[in-house]
């Protein structure tokens, strides 16, 4: 039988999204940045604005718009704009260059692109930037050039009413982080959107106390549906600009959020800081990573300096955050947590059978929430979602009590002697070294073994160095087998556009240095 999660109680209207805080405290902040502050009617005020200069632009319901901008409240403003009216909000990852660029927009069809001024060079790069039917919108441009989001956040827009979008109606299009072939754009209505953020609401618990920072990418699903979740239940948010200790660390100490959610990789960096201590982490009730695996290493050296656990959860461009360790209840390290109330999930095997407790398997996930859709590919659609469930590619296991164990990509599986091995899991154990900063792991083709073990490793300045048959042994004492045949030492590791380990750009390279 699918497990199940509680079921979903709550109900979000994205196109409402201000309503609970304005009703309750239309005056107190309810957007805080290094550099701005608005309260729940300035944030009303100026969504609707830049929504109604939208329309005026020639935007119709339905309509791409593709931003290009770093963290900032102006993207936060952006996205409320676009739910009120009923255009399709596509974020493009800040760290795209101009081919990345072009797909995107090829794909979405995007009608026009809002962009910070500082990356124009890349822009004039681009082949279809140029040649968007309604154009650019400018942001942080000294020249005074128009259309710009600071022209329309100062003048009057005409006055016109918004058609209250359906549930059918596209609210974004994300574009994965094309681990498997290029990006795909994963597509999500009013209604699927909506009941990500309700789940988000349920699994987080949160409450009127609340403060979040949001210490991830606006150009990423999770940032946008934990903070359309705590707007919601009107909870301020603040936004960073930047992800590392420099801009956190002042924004932990004088906003004094209660919630945080973060990657591994960049709390990693963040606990790592010379500067942290115990009190910057001290306002903290919950602690939430998500989107690669929380190393023990990690979990260890958080626990340490801020005195709780990280709650480990799991989540995916297609369906939202769908487990979560709760909040209010048992925290097993190690584990992605149980399922977010709205979500069912069915652990099979390779026949598609349904597996025992305890037992490994590919995990299919059913929810309102789940994607409706790839942007324009109904074939990769139609391999991704049967009957209602969803395939997300991940290998999983099941306790007694409804926990579930992250146990690797299937695709990035190494089969070695016939025994399946998890990256994740070596990773893991060589991050255990002092003098590891990041590892990647990928399998090798052999005639013998089928795939051997090969681990790329940074390794951290000023700490003496490893040889790499200390490394093999070390990692040797922790997993045994699967340890690596053969480490290979980087001066920097690939990441892909999320911030994660590249696996395909270390395939890339094995491949490369065996030609």
């Amino acid at each position: 039988m699918p497990l199940a999660g509680p079921p979903l109680t709550i109900e979000v209207e994205l196109s409402r999204l201000l309503e609970k805080g304005l009703a309750a405290t239309p005056d107190a902040p309810a957007l805080v940045s290094i550099d701005a502050q608005f309260t729940w009617r300035e944030l009303d005020v100026a969504s609707t604005r830049l929504a109604r200069h939208y329309l005026a632009l020639g935007l119709k319901p339905g309509d791409r718009i593709a931003t290009l901008m770093p963290n900032c409240a102006q993207l936060v403003i952006h996205n409320i704009a676009c739910m009120k009216a009923g255009f399709a909000s596509t974020p493009l990852n800040y760290r795209y260059q101009a081919p990345e660029i072009d797909h995107a927009l090829e794909v979405s069809g995007a009608s026009v692109l809002l962009h910070h001024a500082e990356r124009d060079a890349d822009l004039a790069l681009s082949k279809f930037a140029a040649k968007l039917p309604l154009g650019r919108i400018s942001f942080g441009a000294a020249d005074g050039r128009t259309p710009s989001y600071e022209q329309f956040m100062q003048t009057e827009p005409p006055t016109r009413e918004f058609t209250r979008p359906t549930p059918e109606t596209v609210a974004f299009i994300f574009f994965t982080s094309g681990s498997t072939g290029k990006p795909k754009g994963v597509t999500h209505s009013h209604r699927s959107f909506g009941s990500i953020v309700a789940g988000t609401i349920a699994g987080f618990e949160l409450n009127d106390a609340d403060v979040f920072l949001t210490a991830t990418s606006y150009s990423h699903i999770a940032a946008t549906h934990i903070s359309f979740g705590a707007l919601a239940s009107g909870v301020r948010i603040d936004v960073p600009h930047r992800l590392d200790g420099d801009e956190l660390l002042p924004l932990l100490a004088a906003t004094r959020p209660t919630f945080l959610c973060m990657l591994p990789a960049a709390l990693f960096a963040l606990v790592r800081d010379h500067q942290a201590t115990r009190e910057h982490f001290g306002s903290l009730r919950l602690c939430v990573s998500g989107g690669d695996k929380v190393s023990g290493e990690l979990e260890r050296e958080f626990t340490a300096i801020a005195g709780k656990t990280i709650d480990e959860l799991y989540g995916m461009t297609e369906t939202g955050m769908s487990t979560v360790n709760p909040p209010d209840g048992t925290n097993k390290i190690g584990s992605i947590g149980k399922l977010v109330p709205g979500y069912e999930a069915s652990i099979r095997d390779a026949a598609g059978n349904e597996v025992p407790v305890g037992a490994e398997g590919r995990l299919w996930i059913r929810s309102a929430a789940n994607m409706i859709g790839y942007w324009n590919r109904p074939d990769a659609t139609a391999e991704t979602i049967v009957d209602g469930w969803l395939d997300t590619g991940d290998v999983v296991a099941a306790d007694e009590e409804g926990y579930l164990w992250f146990r690797g990509r299937q695709k990035q599986i190494i089969v070695h002697d016939g025994s399946n091995i998890t990256p994740q899991e070596i990773e893991e154990s060589l991050l255990e070294h002092p003098a590891v900063a990041s590892a990647g792991v990928i399998g090798i083709h052999n005639l013998l073994h089928g795939e051997n073990v090969r681990a790329y490793v940074e390794l951290k300045p000023g700490v003496a160095p490893p040889t790499a048959a200390e490394l093999i042994k070390f990692s040797r004492a922790s997993v045994g087998y699967k340890a690596p045949e053969e480490i290979v030492f980087l001066d920097a590791m690939p990441l892909n556009a999320t911030g994660k380990v590249d696996r395909v750009a270390l395939k890339r390279l094995a491949a490369a240095s065996a030609s």
